[in-house]
């Protein structure tokens, strides 16, 4: 009954242009990135309310509202998982995480996975081994390769960059835009926090690196430093 009223509430705020606007954003045409996926036109806000009038609803029903087809459904769920691991003991995080890593298939577009990956994945792997990470970015699913990226933002705001360089690695040849941005969004992410960590990466593997991936990870370098990279002459 929880999730049913939930969707009530869902169905009373949606906003069927809204919708459409999302659907062209979020590349949900035949053959791209989001196909199929389908929204209600709710505002992240409006969510994130949401998420705090039923932050404590059993996580059977969050996972019930995981699976559900609407875009928006699936982001109120992973709101509150985020928000019941942050205040929850390791019983709960554990749970959490357990969940998270079974239903990674709904986990399903970029913004989902950039608003959870660090905090429950990362999060919980902080001081445990990495190995699942190394998993998920071998992994043939794009959702899950962003994952294992996204999730090291928890250990670069914390000073550490093994995982993100070692993913960073495995990732060269990945030929989904997504996971270019992604990876390079992390290593200037860690060039803001240590810039010759992220020198060492990329006096190593720049040649390689897909533009696109280059061009979010030196964003932020002196003009005459970035366009060397560019042009390929360090």
């Amino acid at each position: 009954m929880m999730v049913e009223e939930i969707r009530k509430e869902l169905d009373r705020l949606a906003d069927p242009e809204r919708a459409a606007i999302h659907q062209r954003f979020f590349k949900t045409g035949k053959g791209e990135y989001g196909e199929g996926d389908i929204f209600r036109g709710i505002r992240v806000p409006e969510i994130r309310e949401l998420a705090k009038r039923y932050i404590n609803i059993p996580l059977k029903d969050t996972e019930i509202l995981l699976h559900s087809p609407f875009h928006e459904d699936r982001e109120l769920a992973l709101v509150i998982l985020v928000c019941r691991f942050a205040k929850g003991d390791e019983a709960l995080r554990r749970e959490i995480y357990s969940l998270y890593l079974t239903n990674t298939k709904h986990i399903n577009n970029w913004d989902l996975v950039d608003i959870s990956a660090e905090h429950i994945v990362g999060g919980f792997l902080i001081d445990r081994d990495k190995e699942p990470l190394m998993r998920l970015a071998d992994s043939n699913i794009l959702w899950e390769r962003r994952i294992a990226v996204m999730a090291t933002f928890h250990f670069i705001k914390k000073g550490k960059f093994d995982e993100t360089i070692m993913i960073a690695a495995r990732l060269l040849t990945d030929p989904e835009e997504l996971i270019h941005k992604a990876v390079g969004w992390m290593l200037r992410e860690i060039g803001k926090r240590d810039m010759p960590a992220e020198e060492t990466f990329l006096k190593q593997h720049y040649r390689r690196m897909p533009r696109t991936m280059l061009r979010y990870a030196i964003e932020r370098f002196p003009e005459a430093i970035r366009l060397a990279y560019l042009k390929g002459t360090l």
